[in-house]
């Protein structure tokens, strides 16, 4: 009996890891990798924000400025800015998955 509940996990657990149901919370990779810089409220009121003029996400016209498709890019490939220097490193070590997480996220942040 306790080794057909064990094969039983097993076959579930990789059958999530295989879906790609396991990655990181979306909160937590925002806290963890953008918080930083864009502040936890998403306003850009750091020292980071200040010096690097990142825009307040809480502004409903700032988010119809960028698609989801347009977050999950900047946090792939970072951004530059209009003189094409370097305005947003790209975040490492995260999957497609975690990077799709964040959007919502982002989205959340609107007032």
């Amino acid at each position: 009996m306790k080794t057909s509940h064990r094969i039983v996990g097993l076959v579930i657990a990789s059958a999530a890891l295989a879906t790609g149901a396991y990655c990181a919370d979306g909160s937590t990779n925002w806290t963890d990798q953008c918080a930083k810089c864009h502040g936890a409220d998403g306003k850009g009121e750091t020292k980071m924000g200040r010096k690097l003029g990142i825009l307040d996400l809480t502004d409903a016209k700032v988010q119809a400025s960028f698609t989801d498709e347009d977050i999950v890019k900047a946090i792939k490939e970072g951004k530059k800015d209009k003189e094409g220097k370097l305005a947003m490193k790209a975040i490492e070590g995260l999957s497609d998955d975690d990077m799709k997480a964040l959007v919502p996220v982002v989205r959340a942040l609107k007032k």
